[in-house]
């Protein structure tokens, strides 16, 4: 476990640090313990741990932000778990700054992946967070990416902070505690309530959410937004000062953004020959029927967030799948069956079913040239398996 204290993180940035971490930017984790033996005969052991622990964080972080930045900041193992991917964050400030905003007061800023993003559309930024270390962290990331005239970090807890001069808000609150995830939002630090007050003090806001947030939670005054990044749902936002009421769900890359219209659930139906299977972000945001409208289709069953038509409409918010095979739930019909069709190759989907995919393929034994797609699933209330193959 990499552990990163004020005093460990102070040595990264002398020279010898410095030096340390040049050495290990490609370093193998599984030569670790020969790295760390041969450098400790020229560096402190201390210094030796800190580097190869800021070099582990490093590798983790490049799925975040890519290599050319990642080699270049600093982390923390909660900053890596955290802190907004490059992507999304470059998204947020593009609507901040297409809003007119030129400075934001970034609260609970963590180890800077969103004033970065900021400061990078041109933003000037205040980002506050009560950690020193993490605060710390911050600024040697703008430092470090030519980014401090424009980012000013401050250690402070954020609720003490007077926004007043600043055109926008933006919140991140912790949703981690000791014991992981904090499902509650009245339990995040700060507290979703005084985030919401805190928006509602600017003429722009956003607040950052866990993207299971319920519908219910979302403020009158606010509008929604979900979120996808190559798929993955990442967050959800509640916006100030845009379009309260709207709800939306914004795909990465991009962006796509569907804006629902409030529209009904369609009327369930049978199986077509296409199946649709909407993005995250979609099914997070409670708009299944807006993309049924899109390809004229309708849901399979009214609990499950399938859609089926009988023609391919392509879509950017749904992967169409041509459905071959339509079967009551039965793990001996399925694995004959695919037997037969000489299937090696396995992708397993499921709504509705509490069977895991890895524990079907693992009871199904496959060997074969070919490959299929199963749907685990319920139609009109009945489990069941679809079978087919990604549309061309």
């Amino acid at each position: 476990m990499v552990r990163v204290d004020l005093d460990s993180f102070s040595a990264l940035l002398t020279d010898e640090g410095q030096s340390l971490l040049a050495v290990l930017r490609d370093h193998d984790p599984a030569r670790e313990l020969a790295t760390a033996t041969r450098l400790r005969r020229d560096h402190p052991a201390a210094l030796v741990s800190a580097a190869l622990g800021q070099a582990r964080l490093r590798q983790r972080a490049v799925a975040k932000f890519g290599a050319e930045d990642a080699y270049r900041m600093y982390f923390t193992p909660n900053g890596v778990e955290q802190a907004t991917r490059t992507t999304v964050a470059a998204y947020r400030a593009g609507r901040f700054a297409a809003l007119g905003v030129r400075s934001v007061a970034d609260l609970c800023c963590g180890i800077g992946g969103d004033a970065i993003a900021l400061a990078r559309a041109g933003v000037r930024v205040l980002a506050v967070d009560r950690d020193p270390l993490t605060a710390e962290v911050a600024r040697a990331n703008a430092q470090v990416l030519g980014l401090s005239a424009l980012v000013e970090v401050r250690c402070a807890d954020v609720t003490d902070v007077d926004t007043s001069t600043y055109d926008a808000v933006f919140v991140d609150p912790a949703r981690r505690g000791g014991r992981g995830r904090i499902f509650d939002p009245e339990a995040y630090s700060p507290p979703l309530s005084w985030a919401v007050e805190a928006a509602r003090t600017s003429a722009h806001a956003a607040l950052k959410i866990a993207p299971g947030v319920p519908h219910e939670a979302v403020p009158d005054d606010a509008e929604a937004e979900w979120i996808s990044d190559g798929g993955n749902v990442k967050e959800a936002v509640f916006w100030f000062g845009t379009a309260p009421g709207t709800v939306r769900a914004t795909l990465l890359p991009g962006p796509r953004t569907l804006v629902g219209a409030g529209l009904a659930d369609p009327e369930p139906g049978g199986v077509g020959r296409y199946l649709y299977e909407p993005d995250g972000a979609v099914v997070r945001s409670h708009l299944v029927a807006d993309v049924a409208r899109e390809v004229g289709g309708r849901l399979i069953d009214e609990t499950i967030a399938y859609i089926t038509s009988d023609e391919l409409r392509p879509t950017p918010y749904a992967t169409a799948y041509e459905i071959t095979d339509q079967l009551p739930f039965g793990l001996k019909k399925l694995k004959a069956l695919l037997r037969e069709r000489g299937v090696g190759v396995l992708t397993v989907k499921k709504r509705g079913s509490a069977i895991e995919p890895e524990e079907l393929r693992r009871k199904m034994k496959l060997s074969g040239p070919h490959s299929a797609t199963v749907f685990l699933t319920r139609v009109a209330g009945a489990p069941t398996v679809l079978i087919g193959h990604p549309a061309a």
